[in-house]
């Protein structure tokens, strides 16, 4: 159970860190306005986007669990973070989600969840979630699970998000962002590659 917990919280801090999930956009917004109001009221409707869009994902993954072998579940679940790895690299970057900056609390919400489902951010959370997964796992048990697992994963990733995004704004600015700029890209795409890979060996 501890390496469950240790695998929410650590995809929840590499999504906090990866700029696509939001944090760059709230410091731009922040940097804007010369308001750290802004960017702190842009968090909460980021994080609730990105938690619907995991909760979706998790669910569903849940929910398929219930009528299919663990073994074949993970067998699946791992082609298929694999799959999506291939697919984000080599089309990624052609599918965008763009928002303006004026963007209200639903609009910040709904980029924030479509940005997360395109980078499948729900998907890594999958090897916590295969010991909910398995037939003959009560319905109900498997959804307070994942509920529980949700709700830790997004806590994780706003703090982080929100500590990066203030330090941004209150000291690096901008323009020391783009120069010293990390491809999150590849290295989004290689956590969700071993992900998938280790999935597989160990099912």
């Amino acid at each position: 159970m501890n390496g469950v917990w240790a695998t929410v919280i650590g995809s929840g801090i590499f999504h906090g860190v990866n700029p696509a999930m939001g944090w760059l956009f709230a410091a731009a917004l922040g940097l804007q306005h010369g308001s750290r109001k802004a960017l702190l009221m842009a968090l909460p409707p980021l994080a609730l986007g990105h938690a619907v869009s995991v909760m979706f994902v998790t669910t569903s993954a849940v929910a398929l669990g219930l009528f299919a072998h663990t073994e074949h579940l993970r067998m699946v679940m791992g082609l298929l973070l694999i799959a999506w790895a291939a697919y984000h690299h080599f089309y990624g970057h052609k599918q965008r989600v763009r928002v303006g900056m004026t963007a209200g609390f639903v609009g910040l919400a709904l980029w924030s969840a479509a940005m997360a489902t395109m980078h499948g951010a729900g998907l890594m959370l999958l090897p916590a979630l295969l010991p909910l997964c398995g037939a003959g796992m009560p319905v109900g048990s498997s959804l307070e699970s994942v509920g529980q697992v949700t709700a830790v994963h997004t806590v994780v990733t706003l703090a982080t998000a929100s500590a990066i995004a203030l330090a941004a704004y209150q000291y690096l600015g901008l323009g020391m962002l783009r120069r010293g700029w990390v491809n999150f890209d590849w290295l989004w795409c290689g956590a969700l590659t071993v992900t998938g890979v280790l999935m597989i060996v160990t099912g």
